[in-house]
């Protein structure tokens, strides 16, 4: 009998999923398994919503943001009850391993499962917070990235008209990377994240210095987790003299079509995640580390914290300054 393989994603969207769920389809099938996708997450495993993974349900899914399998969170998934409803969904179509495309939340959802069933899972990093340890790369960032410069790009333009302080608040309630890459990216002058200390008088007394040498705008990026975007903006207008606006970009960073580099990366870990079952791994996660794929036990993703690369946070360490 062939065994089945049920692929599902989980938690925030992100560019990048589709992608990996075509592709998880293609090789898991390609290897002799037959594929299940598995509808709105969590919820969708406990209410049954699992249909074979037919060619057309994959089908034109390669160039779509988000998510086609949809997501969902789920408090239910915490009853055991609940759980042994999940398992009862996958025994009775012959589901015996799982891959779930999600974050970190995800991932330990699974490997409760896991432990209270032995259905093997692996896991596909796929968060625009780039905030998974483990793994320097998770699906969505690059599109996340790229949607941002786009925004950060068009806003400068009428900085310049103007002469206006714009301060751009990007997504990252725990981490940085996405203020900080985008600030580097987009020749930021301030750049304000949970892991950095600023200091204000500092940044006021170099932008008064630049604006006495000529400078006539002002281009700020803050991490939603600063906590300092309106009041920043109050700040600059009330320290630079300057019409300060501040301009919120939101889930729009999660959106558009995944771009060539997230493509490439949802078939790389989608090949390593079918492989890393096929092989007998139970829960592993898979990384991207040093140029190189991989995977890491869930024990090491849950018990280790994020830390961002300190490459950057030197590079960006004089932004906040």
């Amino acid at each position: 009998m062939t065994q089945g393989i049920a692929i599902m994603t989980s938690g925030g969207d992100s560019a990048g999923m589709n992608p990996a769920v075509k592709c998880c389809v293609e090789y898991a099938r390609k290897q002799g398994y037959e594929p299940y996708l598995i509808y709105d997450g969590l919820r969708g495993l406990i209410d049954d919503h699992i249909v074979p993974a037919d060619r057309d349900k994959t089908s034109g899914i390669l160039h779509r943001g988000g998510t086609v399998l949809r997501s969902s969170r789920s408090k239910r998934f915490f009853q055991l009850e609940y759980r042994q409803q999940a398992y009862d969904n996958l025994q009775k179509r012959g589901i015996g391993q799982m891959i779930v495309i999600g974050g970190d939340g995800s991932f330990s959802a699974l490997n409760q499962f896991y432990h209270d069933f032995k259905v093997p899972f692996a896991g596909i990093p796929a968060t625009i917070d780039n905030d998974i340890p483990g793994t320097e790369y998770c699906l969505g960032v690059d599109t996340a990235l790229n949607q941002i410069r786009q925004a950060v790009d068009s806003i400068r333009d009428t900085a310049t008209s103007f002469s206006r302080a714009f301060v751009v608040e990007v997504m990252g309630r725990h981490c940085g990377y996405l203020a900080m890459v985008s600030a580097l990216a987009c020749g930021a002058e301030v750049c304000l994240i949970p892991e950095l200390p600023y200091d204000l008088d500092k940044i006021g007394a170099r932008l008064m210095e630049e604006k006495n040498n000529g400078r006539r705008y002002v281009l700020a990026i803050v991490a939603e987790g600063a906590r300092m975007s309106d009041h920043f903006t109050r700040w600059l207008s009330e320290t630079m003299g300057l019409d300060a606006r501040l301009t919120v970009l939101g889930h729009v960073q999660r959106g558009g079509s995944p771009s060539v580099y997230d493509r490439i990366m949802a078939y790389k870990f989608a090949v390593a995640a079918v492989e890393s079952l096929k092989s007998g791994q139970t829960n592993a996660i898979m990384t991207f580390a040093n140029g190189a794929f991989g995977s890491v036990p869930i024990e090491t993703v849950t018990s280790s914290k994020y830390h961002l690369d300190q490459d950057l946070l030197r590079l960006c360490a004089p932004l906040s300054c």
